[in-house]
């Protein structure tokens, strides 16, 4: 598939160099194959399934835009909700619940398991299931129109650059930009360039090495479980995932660009929050408000205050944990952040205590805690089993030294203090792109530079992205 670097970007500028010299809809129609070829190149029967639900779906959008009665457009979206979420279950939790069931015949002694099929997760379904509930959902509730043109809607669905690994794009900003006329902008375009390389320096430079390291520590190839251990771990995965991700969103948001369109913005610098509620607010920006939108709400957010608030967070982070993968482990991570964001939310509403005792502290002590409380949680996500999660967790009570961790701990620096340093500034500038308000003279230099950095600096090219498994 697409995943190797060189080979995208040769794809991505023919189908660039090709795109710009149509019209409209020759445009959408030319995007709409490219997408196809795109995702079908791996496996044509993963290509098959996702033309499928999204005929389904686009049939269906249409049928409750003219259905007459509530209760037909309310029964239509349940099919809709109903199938698309079947479909991503069999196919993402299939082996997870059968594993599961055969633990459980284990534990109780019964001493028999079943040689159940494993099913093979189809790249990217998680993302354009989302979007497709999303689209009718947003039909459902009047928000938008439905797609006259399945071409259009085929489009928003599969575009290239999000349809892997996201971000989620919302109907009422894709769409409507997949059905209007794009127009080339040198500016725009230029942005894309940069966030392009933006992008491959967070997964190459940064999210690679850090990975060396986080894979070194957690293989123990570096020595037993310990304390110094298990911080140099989980702090490079930390900063592993943060740069594979925010990359991977870069390199869409910049790839789309190039095309004419505006993808959201995913990434607002997250390790730089200081609460629960605001790394929510500036991490996967795409899940999150998704998640808010369709699930937390629906379930009643914080209409009535007291324990069904506290329970809408933990229920909504959980199932956004399970998103994240068939495993026990996210699960325990997306609880641990819902019960965070339960207490915030208990001490919020004790308003004299939140002002008497938080008030107390800065803005760097809080994300000082909250960074290292988020590391915690990263323990269970990088971990495959709990059992393995609360090995390590276990073993913060050894406290060894070897003389390599020394040389990791300056290999940690040298590849996190950048991102670090680019997301201060990014904060204090309020700026969607780096450096964006410089002379194109500059652009063009610290392009140059960038580029150079990622030629010489660049780690084990078989990582792939974190989030392609999602």
């Amino acid at each position: 598939m697409w995943f190797d670097t060189p080979a995208y970007v040769l794809f991505l500028i023919l189908i660039v160099v090709a795109y710009w010299q149509l019209n409209h809809k020759r445009q959408n129609v030319f995007l709409l194959l490219a997408s196809y070829f795109f995702y079908g190149w791996w496996d044509y029967r993963f290509l098959l399934l996702m033309i499928a639900s999204t005929i389904l779906d686009f049939f269906l959008a249409n049928s409750i835009q003219g259905s007459q009665t509530q209760s037909r457009r309310r029964n239509l979206l349940i099919v809709s909700v109903v199938i698309n979420f079947s479909i991503l279950g069999v196919f993402k939790y299939f082996n997870f619940f059968t594993d599961s069931f055969n633990h459980l015949l284990g534990v109780l002694g019964l001493g028999a398991s079943f040689p159940w099929l494993r099913i093979i997760l189809p790249p990217g379904i998680s993302f354009y299931t989302f979007q497709e509930v999303a689209y009718v959902t947003d039909v459902y509730r009047g928000k938008i129109p439905a797609s006259k043109s399945f071409v259009d809607y085929g489009l928003f669905i599969s575009l290239f650059p999000h349809l892997i690994a996201g971000p989620i794009q919302r109907p009422g900003h894709l769409l409507p930009q997949v059905q209007q006329e794009r127009i080339f902008r040198s500016d725009r375009f230029f942005d894309g360039v940069l966030l392009i390389l933006s992008g491959l320096f967070r997964k190459c430079v940064i999210a690679d090495n850090c990975a060396l390291l986080a894979n070194a520590a957690f293989s123990g190839s570096l020595g037993p479980r310990s304390l110094p251990l298990l911080a140099i771990g989980t702090y490079a995965f930390a900063w592993q995932i943060y740069g594979d991700f925010s990359g991977y969103s870069d390199i869409a948001r910049g790839s789309a660009q190039l095309l004419g369109f505006h993808f959201m913005v995913n990434f607002r610098q997250p390790y730089l929050a200081s609460s629960f509620r605001d790394f929510w607010h500036r991490w996967h920006i795409s899940l999150s408000t998704w998640l808010r939108d369709y699930l937390y709400i629906p379930l009643g957010g914080s209409r009535e205050p007291g324990y069904k608030t506290y329970r809408n967070l933990l229920c909504t982070m959980i199932l956004g944990g399970l998103w994240h993968g068939a495993n026990w482990t996210f699960v325990v991570w997306g609880g641990l952040h819902g019960t965070a964001l339960a207490i915030e939310r208990k001490i919020a509403d004790t308003k004299r205590f939140a002002t008497n005792a938080l008030s107390k502290f800065g803005a760097w002590p809080k994300r000082f805690a909250l960074f290292h409380v988020i590391c915690l949680g990263w323990i269970f996500f990088r971990a495959s089993s709990l059992r393995e999660a609360f090995a390590w967790i276990g073993a913060a009570g050894r406290i060894t030294w070897q003389p390599e961790y020394a040389m990791a701990v300056k290999f940690l620096i040298l590849f996190a203090t950048p991102l670090f340093l680019l997301d201060l500034y990014l904060e204090h500038s309020n700026q969607e792109y780096f450096l964006q308000e410089r002379t194109p003279l500059i652009r063009v230099a610290c392009a140059a530079c960038v580029l150079a950095v990622i030629t010489f600096f660049s780690a084990n090219k078989a990582n792939a992205f974190i989030y392609f498994q999602f």
